[in-house]
């Protein structure tokens, strides 16, 4: 009997499981008792962690983007046609061209998407990296920055959780470089009572923001911007003032996981340990489209990616389960722009930053240059 796999989604996750299913599955595919299909949203894909290189100058656009058809095996079917209803119920997709999709296997890949409208004055009066336009945007604000008051404000939820922190130290560091430091605030808000949601994480940022002279300001849910009169309050009854404002804006799993009936926020409901959408046996999700209380960052998809192979593999060709996901996460963190720590950390063991350094920098360089090879699963 024929499996039919079909992977919604062409961000890392679903890249990663298409190639990977490519290398296992070959005889398979050949003799057409596979197939795979992926319905992408672009033709494009984007290295999105190097987004926050780019107001930096650490990055070229052109660096960030390849086409996904050279990124994905040839031996995968993939159409930029955007899924707009999951039927789980009757094992179907629906697309934004009306054609309809049957599965064997499913997998969930639809990612997340920032919200910055949620918050009234956010998009007008706010900078952001989590997209091009935003990156340009705050590339060209950094440029013209001559000292001031900088608020740095963390939303939830939002992807790359050490992504707020390696912003701030960054530009700490590019306003030393560009001797504006000693007319320059910083403040750092974040919505619950510690500096970051990984306990050992905020303690460990706790004392570099001390050492550093970073103000912060925990507790602090956005209410509104005001771009007008530059202001951010918060629903506590907070408000700062602002030369330079750098939000984390909220983030929201894709409309399509709304508009199916799966979750109003857009992020599935989640298997701690299989990835398997709950309630179903042939549905499986990975990346930030999960509910799962991990970090949304690159290594979680990647890790994810690799246990989804292993089990539809083992499900095709066996029959059976292969093993679960424990719950695993790499990230490196940039302490500034020369230097740079990491955490790991799974379900049983809690991270634990180390000393920043100049090599772990340049690891996260090199890291970032095979970022292709990541997404063909060649690492």
């Amino acid at each position: 009997m024929a499996h039919n796999i079909l992977i919604v989604g062409g961000g890392l996750a679903g890249t990663i499981v298409a190639n990977g299913l490519c290398r296992q599955l070959g005889p398979d595919l050949r003799t057409g008792a596979v197939s795979i299909t992926m319905l992408g949203t672009s033709d494009t894909h984007m290295y999105q962690p190097g987004l926050l290189y780019l107001p930096f100058g650490r990055i070229r656009e052109q660096e960030l983007f390849r086409e996904q058809r050279k990124v994905l095996d040839r031996r995968v079917n993939f159409l930029v046609d955007p899924a707009t209803y999951i039927d789980t119920d009757n094992n179907q997709v629906s697309t934004e061209s009306g054609k309809t999709f049957g599965y064997d296997y499913c997998v969930l890949a639809t990612g997340s998407r920032i919200m910055p409208q949620n918050i009234p004055g956010m998009q007008e009066g706010a900078h952001q990296f989590y997209d091009l336009d935003g990156a340009r945007k705050l590339r060209d604000a950094l440029d013209k920055f001559e000292g001031g008051k900088v608020v740095v404000n963390v939303n939830a939820p939002h992807k790359c959780p050490v992504a707020p922190l390696e912003v701030t130290f960054m530009m700490y560091e590019l306003f030393q470089h560009k001797g504006i430091l000693d007319k320059t605030q910083i403040t750092y808000t974040y919505p619950i009572g510690r500096l970051h949601a990984l306990e050992p994480v905020a303690h460990w940022a706790k004392g570099e923001f001390d050492r550093y002279g970073i103000h912060y300001q925990t507790f602090f849910n956005t209410a509104e911007v005001d771009p007008q009169k530059q202001t951010i309050t918060s629903e506590e009854g907070d408000t700062y003032d602002y030369d330079l404002l750098v939000t984390i804006p909220p983030h929201q799993g894709a409309q399509v996981i709304t508009d199916s009936g799966i979750n109003k926020a857009g992020w599935v409901p989640t298997g701690r340990y299989s990835l398997a959408y709950e309630g179903t046996t042939n549905v499986f999700v990975v990346g930030d489209t999960t509910n799962l209380p991990i970090s949304k960052a690159g290594s979680t998809a990647h890790f994810e990616a690799d246990t989804t192979i292993d089990n539809l593999v083992s499900l095709v060709k066996e029959g059976r389960w292969a093993r679960d996901y424990d719950g695993k996460v790499f990230c490196f963190i940039e302490t500034g722009l020369q230097t740079g720590t990491y955490v790991w950390f799974n379900y049983q063991t809690p991270p634990n930053p180390g000393p920043p350094s100049e090599m772990i920098h340049w690891f996260k360089l090199a890291y970032n240059r095979m970022y292709w090879l990541s997404a063909r699963g060649l690492l």
